[in-house]
């Protein structure tokens, strides 16, 4: 058999080797800034706390640094896992400390390091991502592999593969017993009796087998053993089909291997209190400094057209509950307010409502709603009453998005999926982005959001009308 000739096992020590270097540069940093003492009388800069320093980061190693291993990955949950490391670190560090003392730690520079550290090794690692992904868009670090199965699932997996380069994905094969599934990919290579020859004749990192194995269970027995007696990886895809979106994780009762469904991370006490409690500190800031914005901007309204300054709509909030939604008001009194959505071009909206929607300023009075925990800074935008009972009865899973509190801002919103539904797709394809962002939630997700509204709002969004 040909060699394989793999080296993306070297990233992961590489950036390893970083990561320490990163550790170590920092707390020299933080720890010599302003400090006019010589280093060498300065007990932070003593071998046994380099040596605490390092063996933590070494430890902190072990159980994170496959971070850089992972060829599919989101910032949001990067910067995550840098902040477990961080935290793990400084739990280690400080009980050898301890364990080893006296030593007196400076407990205000500590605190700065950490925060440092924290900032520096989540840009380093997001950052890192973004070149691995460029590496491999340039045909490096991929991995070959193989896929067995045209099924539904098996032709969702080919499309995910190929479509981000930067996954460093080469489909080398397709195999399927169905002489139908040789549309599905270029790379179709013969049916299952074919795969064992060509792994054998080929350089092949990787197979997925997304055969059912409730149907055939004697071929997904013999494609383990073809990849074992070849030494390629073997995964084998679950056969959920396109309506099961939930994330799993392996358990096992016995003998037997199971799959457990996630729960939603905001069903967590902990998640809850943390995205309610920035909720309140914004929010809180925000109404503070309202003044600023309010007036001016009422004054605008009121020379644009008569009416009241705030705009105010029953939408369905949290697990279908009805609330009042704030908003600065934007269009002419008229009828169809609370049934007919703004459309391009609306003759209802007066000139300086434009402006207020273009720029998402006429949204700022919900964070009225958000302080009295009727809504999220985050979260699936909250639709009218009359869109929520049509829609429910058109769209599967239309109602999971309230499942968790309504936002000023949203996942879907910041993926080009905000205004006007002209057609029932686009909405199906909002409540999917939705859904999503309730099941794979993190904190460092919704800044990530935040920001990507505010970068839209300065520029100014198309679809604002």
């Amino acid at each position: 058999m040909k060699s394989k000739g793999r080296y993306g096992q070297f990233v992961r020590w590489i950036f390893s080797i970083i990561d320490l270097l990163i550790v170590n540069l920092v707390f020299f940093a933080v720890m010599a800034w302003g400090n006019d003492s010589p280093l060498s009388e300065n007990v932070m800069f003593s071998r046994p706390v380099w040596l605490v320093l390092n063996v933590a980061m070494v430890v902190c190693i072990y159980f994170y640094s496959t971070v850089h291993e992972r060829r599919v990955f989101y910032a949001e949950k990067v910067v995550g896992q840098a902040l477990k490391l961080v935290l793990t670190h400084a739990g280690i560090f400080v009980t050898l400390a301890t364990f080893l003392g006296p030593i007196d730690l400076p407990w205000q520079r500590c605190l700065w390091f950490y925060v440092i550290f924290f900032l520096v090794l989540s840009m380093w690692w997001v950052l890192s991502r973004q070149f691995v992904k460029l590496y491999r868009n340039h045909g490096f670090n991929f991995k070959r592999v193989i896929v067995i199965g045209g099924g539904t699932v098996g032709v969702r997996l080919i499309n995910e593969m190929l479509a981000d380069q930067g996954y460093g994905y080469h489909i080398v094969g397709f195999f399927d017993n169905n002489p139908k599934a040789r549309s599905a990919s270029a790379a179709y290579q013969g049916t299952l009796d074919d795969v064992e020859q060509f792994v054998k004749t080929h350089q092949v990192d990787e197979m997925f087998c997304a055969v059912p194995d409730i149907e055939d269970n004697q071929n997904v027995s013999r494609m383990i053993r073809i990849a074992d007696n070849n030494a390629v990886d073997f995964y084998y895809v679950p056969q959920f089909g396109r309506t099961v979106t939930r994330q799993f994780e392996l358990q096992s009762v016995g003998d037997v291997p199971i799959l457990a469904v996630h729960p939603y991370p905001l069903k967590n006490p902990i998640n809850r209190a943390i995205k309610r409690a920035f909720d309140l500190i914004v929010s809180t800031i925000l109404l503070i400094l309202s003044p600023l914005v309010i007036i001016p901007v009422a004054i605008g309204i009121k020379l644009s057209s008569p009416g009241p300054i705030f705009f105010v709509q029953k939408r369905t909030g949290y697990r279908g509950q009805a609330f009042n939604c704030y908003k600065f008001r934007t269009m002419r009194i008229n009828a169809d307010s609370d049934t007919r959505q703004a459309t391009k071009d609306d003759p209802r909206v007066t000139k300086f409502g434009t402006f207020l929607r273009r720029t998402s300023i006429d949204e700022l009075p919900q964070f009225y709603n958000v302080w009295r925990g009727e809504m999220s800074i985050v979260g699936p935008r909250p639709h009218m009453v009359a869109q929520t009972e049509m829609y429910s009865e058109l769209i599967d899973k239309y109602m999971l998005r309230h499942t968790i509190k309504p936002g000023i801002t949203g996942w879907a919103q910041v993926r080009g999926f905000r205004g006007q539904t002209e057609e029932l797709w686009q909405m199906e394809k909002r409540v999917e982005f939705d859904v999503w962002y309730a099941e794979n939630w993190t904190f460092f997700m919704d800044l990530k959001i935040i920001i990507r509204t505010v970068l839209n709002a300065l520029k100014g969004e198309a679809n604002a009308y």
